[in-house]
C-alpha cells in the first residue's frame, strides 16, 4: 500500500487521526501563507483555514476508487484524501517532486490513485467534470461515486444549473457539495445571491438536498455518507450545502477588511480544530499534554517538509513538451 493510501486509511474511523490530520492541514496552510509572504513561492494561493472538517469528513467516507473534483482552494482536501505534505508542498513551490511535477502549482493538485482529479481554477469548472466521471461510472456499470466540491459563488453560474439538470435527468451517481464559506471572493453572499440557503436550488431539478454544519466533522460524515450511499445504490445525485467559513481572505493578497466586525471571532468560536480536540478529549483519547505534543511534532514535521522541498530540483524546461499528445495523419 502506498503512503498516500495509508494516510487515507488512517482517518477512516479514528478520531485522533482525524484531529491529527486537521492540525496538519492547519499548520501546512500557515506555512504556505508564510512562504508566499516571504516571496519563496510564486503566484498566488487560496487557503482553507477553518474548513478542515469538511475536507476530512468527505475523505473519511469515500472509497479510494471514488473520484473528487474540487476547486483551487483544495490543499486541505488533497491532504485529507491522502496526498503527502511533501508532494503537495513541492507542487505549490513549483518543484519537480510535486504531485504534478511542479507544473500545476497551488491551484492544480492531482493524484488519481487517491481519487483526486485535477483541481480547477475555473469557478464551478469541476461540476461538469464530476458529472462526466459519474456518467462513465454509470455506463461501466460499477458502483463508484463522483463528488464535485464548489463554493457558494459557483451556484450563480450556468455550469451549476446545467450540471444539476443533467445529473437529475440521468440519475448520475454524483454528490454535489457546496462549500458555503459566506464569501465569493470578496463579496458577501447577501450581496450576490437572493437566498441564504443555497441547497434549495436543487428543488428546480427534483433533487434531494439539505444543509449541514460544515464545522462539525461528525455532522459532515453523516450527511455526506447518506448522499454517497444514495448515489452508490443507483438513487441519483444529491446537493449538500456545507455551512463553513474561511478564516483567511480569498487569496494571499486579501486581508478581508470587508468582513463585519465580530464575524470572524464568532465563527472561530466553532473552529473545527477546537471541536475535534474537544471530541478526542471527551472520549478519553487525548489529554492536554497529548494535544500539545501532537501540535509541536506536526509543526516540526511541516518545517522539515518545507526544508526538503526547498532543496528539491525545479522542473526542466523540456517538461513543457511532455504529456502532449499528437496524432500522425497519413497522407
Amino acid at each position: 500500500m502506498s503512503k498516500g493510501l495509508e494516510r487515507r486509511k488512517a482517518i477512516l474511523s479514528d478520531p485522533v487521526a482525524q484531529f491529527e490530520r486537521a492540525v496538519e492541514i492547519r499548520e501546512f496552510e500557515n506555512q504556505v501563507n508564510a512562504l508566499f509572504a516571504s516571496g519563496t513561492i510564486r503566484g498566488t494561493t487560496h487557503l482553507c483555514l477553518g474548513q478542515e472538517a469538511l475536507a476530512i469528513g468527505l475523505a473519511s467516507v469515500l472509497r479510494t476508487d471514488d473520484q473528487v473534483s474540487a476547486t483551487y482552494r483544495s490543499h486541505g482536501i488533497a491532504l485529507a484524501l491522502g496526498l503527502t505534505t511533501e508532494s503537495a508542498m513541492a507542487e505549490i513551490m513549483g518543484k519537480a517532486t510535486g504531485c504534478c511535477g511542479g507544473l500545476g502549482g497551488s491551484m492544480h493538485l492531482f493524484d488519481l490513485e487517491l481519487g483526486l482529479l485535477p483541481t480547477s481554477a475555473i469557478i464551478g469548472g469541476g461540476m461538469p467534470i464530476a458529472a462526466g466521471v459519474a456518467l462513465a461510472f454509470q455506463v461501466q456499470g460499477n458502483d463508484r461515486v463522483a463528488v464535485a466540491i464548489f463554493g457558494d459563488g459557483a451556484t450563480n453560474i450556468g455550469a451549476f444549473h446545467e450540471t444539476l439538470n443533467l445529473a437529475a435527468i440521468w440519475k448520475l451517481p454524483v454528490v454535489f457539495i457546496c462549500d458555503n464559506n459566506v464569501y465569493a471572493e470578496y463579496s458577501r453572499i447577501n450581496l450576490t445571491t437572493p437566498i441564504e440557503d443555497l441547497h434549495i436550488r436543487a428543488e428546480s431539478y427534483a433533487m434531494p438536498h439539505y444543509a449541514l454544519d460544515g464545522m462539525d466533522i461528525d455532522v459532515v460524515r453523516e450527511g455526506i455518507q447518506s448522499a454517497v450511499d444514495r448515489a452508490r445504490s443507483g438513487g441519483g445525485p444529491t446537493l449538500i450545502e456545507a455551512k463553513t467559513y474561511r478564516f483567511a481572505g480569498h487569496s494571499r493578497a486579501d486581508q478581508a477588511l470587508y468582513r463585519p466586525e465580530g464575524e470572524l471571532d464568532s465563527w472561530k468560536s466553532r473552529d473545527p480544530l477546537l471541536l475535534l480536540e474537544e471530541r478526542a478529549k471527551k472520549i478519553g483519547k487525548m489529554s492536554e499534554s497529548d494535544v500539545a505534543d501532537m501540535k509541536a511534532r506536526i509543526a516540526k514535521e511541516i518545517e522539515a517538509t518545507v526544508a526538503l522541498c526547498q532543496s528539491a530540483p525545479e522542473p526542466s524546461p523540456k517538461t513543457m513538451f511532455e504529456n502532449i499528445w499528437s496524432r500522425k495523419v497519413s497522407q
